[in-house]
């Protein structure tokens, strides 16, 4: 019973990995992303045809829910070709979509890359009026459209969790009801980016797993008091006939009570065999897309020296002959450290964990891994042994436990029973940092420093009887146990727990 506004891209931002946009591009040392380059548009052309071959018969124009194709997205904040923009249009005429196509930008950069072929509309989160009059520049005529109203915002690690103002929120609403403007709320229904999906804002500040966003409707499907706030201002706008219909029951949840690991594998212990390689690439060049990647060296002996890498994206954590000598976190710019004296040659570990690419700016182009050279006392490393750690479903099988607990990175395992199934959202809150996945499903990132403590994971995925529960903690937990809780907790922060803000002597 819903229409549809189709918003394919080919990039298309919403804190995704890289704007949607896939990791292999970056294989192109220099390609140049959302351009004519050939390399980028090839590919987005067989994108888009596929789109089409998929979703144009669903097209309002033939009888299905689609109404409008959105061409790109917010095009104004990375570049200016106009031609750029046409191009993408032709590809999805092409694709078979005839409805009307639009474009979307903020007020400030709605000038670049403008189209006059395409539909133009407005995205903003407050003051329609201003937006709507700098439209009204390029549109004279027609439709007033917000593309994204913006009820809260996204979370990003280590920062408060975000709640967008309801007054201000239902006050902009009702203006643009008023005016008959069309609006899209953004997000009206909050997500979770599961698997490996969740982005980073720019320069670099990676989001959180859940994508609650603050909506009217949270990221379990639960009407919250903002939603019944919005429902009450629509009531006081229907047409002539229009009724609104209850809004349907929350799914049921389910408590999990504790259970403590009963398997655990180290992670070095779990390695695949090694790739060899002249000087570390990133992990791209590798192609792997997620996960973690392990660079290992010998290194001469020698004194205390300084380990500094030209770049180092995202979080890495440095080992000398199996000892963990520190951290480096993007987020404040750490690219050394001091590395002990050796008397001998040793073994040094770089184990680099991607946080998620970034989803906004032109730092889209973000590769993962080492990225550059590596110096040691102001000498460049070569050869290196490269392992590739996908945390995919063949790595995960490969996994072999035992029923020793182990220190440092490693996966921890436990079978819990559950009489009926349910929502419920995983307790986090003893753990360090790392993945979690439930008979099989990737539920996302978790961190101890928060401000996300549970992961939500939807009934549908549990199943009576026996479950399979396995953790990947890369800094190791206050105590390996499993637990469900009925609601989440979304707003704890635990900066104590930060070792880079520590590093950095940020407070």
């Amino acid at each position: 019973g819903l229409w549809v506004i189709l918003r394919p891209g080919p990039y298309a931002c919403a804190e995704w990995e890289m704007g949607g946009l896939p990791s292999w591009l970056l294989k192109h040392p220099d390609i140049k992303l959302r351009s004519r380059d050939p390399r980028f548009l090839a590919p987005a052309r067989a994108y888009l045809q596929e789109v089409g071959r998929v979703l144009a018969p669903l097209q309002v124009s033939r009888g299905g829910p689609i109404l409008l194709v959105q061409v790109e997205n917010e095009y104004g904040f990375f570049g200016d070709d106009a031609d750029y923009m046409r191009a993408i249009r032709d590809a999805l005429l092409a694709a078979g979509f005839d409805v009307p196509l639009f474009a979307c930008s903020p007020k400030d950069v709605m000038q670049r890359g403008y189209c006059p072929e395409l539909l133009l509309v407005a995205n903003f989160g407050n003051d329609p009026k201003s937006s709507f009059e700098a439209l009204r520049k390029f549109s004279p005529r027609g439709p007033l459209m917000n593309g994204e109203f913006y009820p809260g915002w996204f979370d990003t690690w280590g920062q408060p969790h975000n709640q967008g103002n309801l007054k201000t929120y239902l006050t902009d609403l009702e203006t643009m009801l008023r005016m008959g403007a069309s609006f899209s709320i953004y997000m009206a229904h909050g997500g979770t980016s599961f698997g490996f999906s969740s982005g980073a804002d720019r320069p670099f500040k990676p989001d959180t797993s859940s994508y609650d966003y603050d909506a009217p409707i949270s990221e379990a499907g639960w009407v919250t008091p903002k939603y019944l706030a919005t429902r009450e201002l629509f009531s006081r706008f229907l047409q002539p006939g229009e009724t609104l219909p209850e809004p349907p029951a929350p799914n049921p949840v389910i408590s999990i009570p504790a259970v403590m690991a009963s398997g655990f594998a180290s992670l070095m212990d779990s390695l695949p065999p090694p790739l060899k390689d002249s000087r570390a690439r990133p992990m791209e060049d590798y192609d792997q897309a997620y996960g973690c990647i392990l660079y290992r060296y010998r290194v001469p002996a020698g004194p205390r020296e300084q380990l500094r890498f030209e770049g180092l994206h995202d979080i890495a954590q440095v080992y000398l002959d199996g000892t963990l000598v520190g951290h480096l976190d993007r987020r404040f710019q750490q690219k050394q450290l001091e590395l002990p004296a050796r008397a001998g040659e040793a073994r040094l570990e770089i184990l680099v964990e991607a946080m998620g690419r970034v989803n906004f700016g032109a730092e889209v182009h973000d590769r993962k891994g080492i990225v550059g050279a590596v110096q040691l006392g102001g000498k460049p490393l070569g050869e290196v042994e490269v392992f590739r750690l996908p945390f995919d479903e063949a790595m995960l099988a490969g996994v072999k436990y035992s029923s020793k607990p182990v220190q440092g990175p490693a996966f921890h395992r436990a079978t819990i029973h559950v009489g009926k199934t349910g929502d419920c959202f995983l307790d986090m809150r003893s753990w360090g940092k790392g993945y979690a996945w439930v008979n099989g499903h990737h539920l996302g990132r978790f961190w101890n420093i928060g401000p996300q403590q549970t992961m939500y994971l939807p009934g549908v995925w549990l199943r009576p009887g026996d479950n399979e529960l396995v953790i990947l903690d890369l800094t190791g937990p206050q105590k390996p146990e499993f637990s469900a809780l009925t609601t989440p907790i979304l707003n704890e922060l635990r900066p104590e727990l930060d070792f880079a803000r520590k590093a950095a002597g940020a407070p």
